[in-house]
C-alpha cells in the first residue's frame, strides 16, 4: 500500500505509535506514546491501543486503512492466539482478532525482534550500509536475547510463528533453568541479566552490565574480564550456528548489550572459530534506528 503508514510498538510498559508518509525521507506526521499498564489486564491494554490510535488520527486528521503493531511474543499461526510474552496476561488471547473488532481496522502483526530487523532492513543502517542485502539478521541482546529475520523485505515468521527465536536454543549448560521449561538457553548465557548473574558468582555484587563494562575497561577488575570473555566466547558460539543455517547478508544488533564495542571488536573473531567457512566476511553493524526501530518496522509490516 503507499501512505500514511501506521505502526504500533506494544512494550511491556509502553505503547508507541507513529505515522509517517513515505518510505524515501521519513516525514513523521505523528508520534505518541501511552503507557501499557499492563496490571491493569488484558482489556485496559486493548483499550490503551485504542486511545493511541484514537489520538494519533484526530493529530493527522484521517484514520488509517491498516496498522502494523509490534508485539511481545508472537501469534500462534495455527491457533492464532498469542504466544511467549513476557506481558503475560496477553498470552493465551486472541489479540490480533480482539483489536481488529475493537478497532474495525485490519491489522498486521509481528514479534517485536522481527519489526526491528525489518526497520534496520529497509529504512535503517543495512539499507545504509548494505543496500543490496537480501536477507538480513536483526538481534536484540539486552534483558533477553531475541532476533528476527528479513528475507527479501519480509520477516521470516515461520510454520509455528517462531522464526528467528534465537534465545532458546541450547548454548550452554552452565545457563541453567530458563523460564521457557528448557535448560541452557542462549538468553540464560549471554543476556544482560545472565552476565550479571554471572558476575555476582564471582564477586557477590550485584552490578548491572553498564557497570560491569566500564569495569572491564578500567583493567583492575578480574571478575569483569571473565564475565566479557564469557560474553564473547559465547556470542562466538550462538551466532556462528546461525550463519552457518541461514548464512545473512548483514547482522544488526540492537539492545542494550549492543551498545558494547567489544561485539564488533573482537565478536567477529570468536564467531569465525565456530563457523563452517574459512573466512568471515559478513558485517555487523550498530542499529541506526535506535528505540525507534520497533515501531517504525510495525509500520512497515503493512508495505
Amino acid at each position: 500500500m503507499s501512505g500514511p503508514y501506521w505502526g504500533i510498538d506494544l512494550g511491556g510498559t509502553k505503547i508507541e505509535g507513529v505515522v509517517f508518509d513515505s518510505l524515501g525521507e521519513l516525514n513523521v506526521l505523528a508520534r505518541m506514546r501511552l503507557p501499557t499498564e499492563r496490571e491493569k489486564g488484558y482489556q485496559h491494554i486493548l483499550d490503551q491501543i485504542q486511545k493511541l490510535v484514537d489520538s494519533m488520527a484526530t493529530h493527522v486528521g484521517v484514520r488509517p486503512e491498516i496498522i502494523g503493531i509490534g508485539t511481545p511474543g508472537t501469534l500462534d499461526p495455527q491457533t492464532q492466539k498469542l504466544k511467549n510474552s513476557n506481558t503475560t496476561c496477553l498470552n493465551g488471547q486472541y489479540l490480533k482478532a480482539d483489536l481488529e473488532s475493537q478497532l474495525g481496522i485490519p491489522l498486521r502483526m509481528a514479534n517485536d525482534a522481527n519489526c526491528f530487523a525489518l526497520a534496520e532492513a529497509k529504512l535503517g543502517i543495512v539499507k545504509e550500509k548494505v543496500p543490496n542485502a537480501r536477507v538480513v539478521w536483526g538481534i536484540i541482546m539486552g534483558t533477553g536475547t531475541g532476533s528476527g529475520i528479513v528475507v527479501d523485505g519480509r520477516v521470516l515468521s515461520g510454520l509455528h510463528g517462531i522464526g528467528g527465536e534465537w534465545g532458546h536454543n541450547f548454548l550452554d549448560e552452565s545457563g541453567g533453568a530458563c523460564y521457557c521449561g528448557h535448560h541452557g538457553c542462549t538468553e540464560m548465557v549471554i543476556s544482560g541479566p545472565a552476565l550479571s548473574k554471572y558476575y555476582h558468582s564471582l564477586t557477590g555484587e550485584h552490578l548491572a552490565m553498564p557497570a560491569i563494562v566500564q569495569r572491564y575497561e578500567s583493567g583492575n577488575d578480574q571478575a569483569a574480564q571473565k564475565t566479557m570473555g564469557r560474553l564473547l566466547h559465547f556470542f562466538g558460539m550462538a551466532v556462528a550456528r546461525v550463519i552457518n543455517i541461514i548464512d545473512p547478508d548483514a547482522i544488526v544488533i540492537g539492545g542494550g548489550l549492543g551498545n558494547i564495542d567489544l561485539l564488533y571488536e573482537r565478536g567477529p573473531f570468536e564467531v569465525a572459530k565456530h563457523l563452517f567457512n574459512d573466512r568471515l566476511v559478513t558485517p555487523f553493524l550498530r542499529p541506526k534506528l535506535g528505540d525507534s526501530a520497533g515501531v517504525f518496522g510495525a509500520a512497515l509490516l503493512t508495505v
